[in-house]
């Protein structure tokens, strides 16, 4: 059974705005699931009406199958942990920590052990006497992630937990949730606005957009086979290069004035004659290309980051995914199209014409009209 299911999820403001529309998820006992999206997607409003902070408009969350639409906050055995960390600057960190149980009249002695537990968990046990303003960001929001532990729910909430930290710290704090969550166990909903947090932590990720779910599934599902135009740009970096495309009669894909020859793709064929939109990721085109299967390209600009190198070209094919002209890519007065993620060495430079590999079994295909994937 589910740790969590939501189902039909939906939430209207007074004011007519819908934040969130018959979200259908579930999140399995241990999992570790992500909800991801541009900022004003419904994901922290899901959050909240899961911790029952947020009145339901229509349908139901159930915890562990117990509907808990009429259950108070307190009632309902999750623990959050958020953004701004809430904690109680006058207290100490062993306070901070055992202020729920303290509430809860939780006997001295068990109250202790707990603490001490997760402390231990956490890595806090040395600093247990400290005031949390002497504290680092890191350490200040692993004592937020205490006061939740210590309470021994059966889920747990966050929501944007590592925003606040510097990126260096976030790399760390991502290894140390996921450390926690792994010993702990408990079913966690974790929301980001992050992508690549999403990617890195998240069993299965669920990606919102305006409210909607858009897609749901374990990051190599979302990565590699993008059920629309928007998950294809939203999950990966740099995004996906998308552009307008046709099919001629005899197969073969066109690129403005290129061809390139088409995959065979399940509903592909049915296409011929009309147009497509076709993706490519960065990082699946590769320098030296010849033969059929190539595209040339003029290079506007190259960042070299030191393990990769990514390459700003253009090519003649207009660019898709709902971009209008003004939002073409300009660099140094150079309009680009088009980003290569390259190994550092491949000796491209700006202003150079490069010719790209092309697998094009690695080519996805959306239709211009809806946006859904084809095949």
């Amino acid at each position: 059974m589910p740790a969590i299911t939501l189902e039909k999820l939906t939430k209207v403001y007074p004011t007519g705005i819908r934040a969130l529309d018959s979200l259908d998820l579930d999140v399995g006992d241990r999992e570790f699931v992500v909800l991801v999206g541009p900022s004003g997607c419904g994901k922290t409003t899901a959050l909240r009406m899961v911790a029952g902070l947020e009145t339901i408009t229509d349908g139901t969350v159930r915890l562990g199958g117990r509907v808990v639409n009429g259950v108070s906050p307190r009632q309902r055995d999750v623990a959050m942990v958020f953004q701004n960390y809430a904690l109680y600057p006058h207290l100490s960190v062993y306070e901070n920590i055992g202020f729920a149980l303290t509430n809860k009249k939780v006997p001295k002695a068990e109250r202790d052990r707990r603490v001490r537990d997760t402390a231990e968990i956490l890595g806090l046990s040395g600093l247990l006497r400290r005031k949390t303003t002497q504290l680092s960001g890191g350490q200040r929001q692993r004592v937020a992630m205490g006061r939740a532990i210590v309470r021994e729910p059966a889920v747990f909430l966050m929501d944007e937990p590592l925003s606040n930290l510097d990126a260096k710290l976030r790399v760390q704090m991502r290894a140390e949730v996921l450390r926690v969550h792994n010993e702990i166990g408990a079913a966690t909903l974790y929301v980001t606005h992050d992508q690549v947090e999403a990617m890195t932590m998240g069993d299965r990720v669920a990606v919102l957009l305006d409210g909607v779910l858009q897609q749901y599934g374990t990051p190599r599902e979302l990565y590699d086979r993008p059920a629309n135009v928007f998950v294809a740009t939203f999950i990966g970096s740099p995004e996906m290069n998308l552009y307008e495309a046709s099919l001629d009669a005899s197969g073969g894909l066109v690129l403005g004035s290129q061809r390139l020859p088409a995959p065979r793709l399940a509903g592909l064929a049915a296409q011929a004659g009309r147009k497509v939109i076709v993706g490519v990721r960065p990082e699946e085109l590769t320098t030296g290309g010849s033969g059929e299967a190539a595209l040339a390209a003029d290079v506007r600009m190259v960042e070299p980051l030191g393990s990769e190198l990514h390459v700003f070209f253009s090519i003649d094919a207009p660019e898709a995914g709902g971009k209008s002209a003004a939002d073409t890519g300009l660099l140094a007065g150079q309009r680009y199209n088009g980003i290569a993620r390259l190994d550092p060495r491949s000796g491209v430079r700006a202003g150079s014409r490069v010719t790209f590999g092309v697998d094009t079994s690695r080519l996805r295909f959306f239709d211009p009209d809806t946006g859904l994937a084809i095949g």
